[in-house]
């Protein structure tokens, strides 16, 4: 296999560049894999240099990629120039880049250049500050470039003992006092057909949905909110009559401890915070964002910009580690073009 995987560096005054190199590092001899860094190439060669990883780093600087080039691991900087240095934490320049790393990499999986993507992680208010006032998420981003609005985000890790936890939103980056008004049969039945879509891409045995109820005790038959009754539960039953399995809606409570025990395969939650503080709770260093229903693979590690240890040399790679391994697993389970 000579398959290439980008990596978008992101921000490159926290600590994305840093994971990106010690994810790579650790995989450096587990596969046959090419990896394409999509960034400032002085900045990530200092950085290999004091890391003392001392990776193979070569500079494609615009060159289309061949399965037969010689080398794994590649740098390309999609800028004109150069970032000049030192750069602040957060700064506009900095976080200008990391959209434009993105951007390029996405670009580059949409022609068929790279079969995923891997994303190390950007900052919102920078990139606001910096002028980008309609920033939500590289979610929403990804999604609006590949001209689609049917993505979910799933995120998913195992705890220590090897269980895993998947888990599927229906609503993301909106206040949580919005989340009644904003949630519909839609986005709730497109979350649940991309999570029972997920197993099959993972090639699980089966495909076994949980689907949270907003409200605490899923309402308790309408007692405190009736959102179960009118939207989720009609949601649920029409995707049945489709042939998914599908049990809900569930007291938000209860539902991850049976999902991690194995009695489902991916939880559908309701809303941010509902789905990723039980995933972080049991995965919090290797937690990884997969976002769902793009055309081409999107993994990102579970965690923010870190600006207070960027260039400490101290930054833990296992979330990063795990977003390019669920790359790789994504890409080898999908047939041949």
């Amino acid at each position: 296999m000579k398959t290439w995987l980008g990596i978008a560096l992101g921000d490159v005054t926290g600590i994305g560049p840093e994971v990106a190199l010690k994810a790579l590092a650790a995989e450096a001899g587990r596969d046959e894999f090419k990896y394409l860094l999509l960034g400032d190439e002085k900045i990530i060669g200092r950085l290999n240099e004091k890391l003392n990883l001392n990776l193979p780093l070569k500079n494609l600087a615009g060159a289309p990629l061949r399965p037969d080039e010689p080398g794994k691991f590649f740098v390309t900087n999609p800028l004109e120039k150069n970032l000049t240095e030192p750069l602040r934490a957060g700064s506009a320049a900095a976080a200008r880049a990391a959209l434009a790393f993105l951007r390029d990499g996405a670009e580059r999986c949409l022609r068929g250049e790279l079969a995923g993507l891997v994303t190390a992680p950007l900052n919102k208010q920078a990139l606001i500050r910096a002028g980008f006032k309609n920033f939500v998420g590289q979610t929403e981003f990804l999604s609006a470039l590949a001209g689609t609005r049917r993505t979910a985000m799933m995120l998913l890790g195992q705890d220590d003992k090897k269980r895993w936890l998947r888990v599927a939103l229906a609503t993301i980056h909106i206040s949580l006092k919005s989340v009644p008004g904003k949630l519909t049969r839609e986005k709730i039945a497109r979350a649940i057909e991309l999570a029972a879509q997920a197993c099959r891409d993972l090639q699980l045995p089966r495909a076994k949905i949980a689907v949270c109820g907003l409200n605490p005790h899923a309402g308790e038959g309408g007692e405190f909110g009736d959102e179960e009754i009118k939207i989720i539960a009609p949601t649920i039953r029409a995707l049945r009559k489709k042939g998914l399995d599908i049990t809900g809606p569930l007291s938000g409570d209860t539902v991850f401890y049976h999902a991690l025990r194995g009695d489902f395969d991916a939880v559908v939650a309701m809303y941010h915070d509902q789905g990723l503080a039980p995933l972080k709770a049991v995965a919090f260093d290797t937690g990884v964002n997969w976002t769902l229903g793009l055309p081409f693979i999107r993994t990102s590690p579970d965690h923010g910009t870190a600006y207070d240890i960027a260039g400490k040399g101290i930054a833990n790679p296992s979330s990063m580690i795990a977003a390019l391994r669920l790359a790789k697993q994504l890409a080898g389970n999908r047939p041949a073009a």
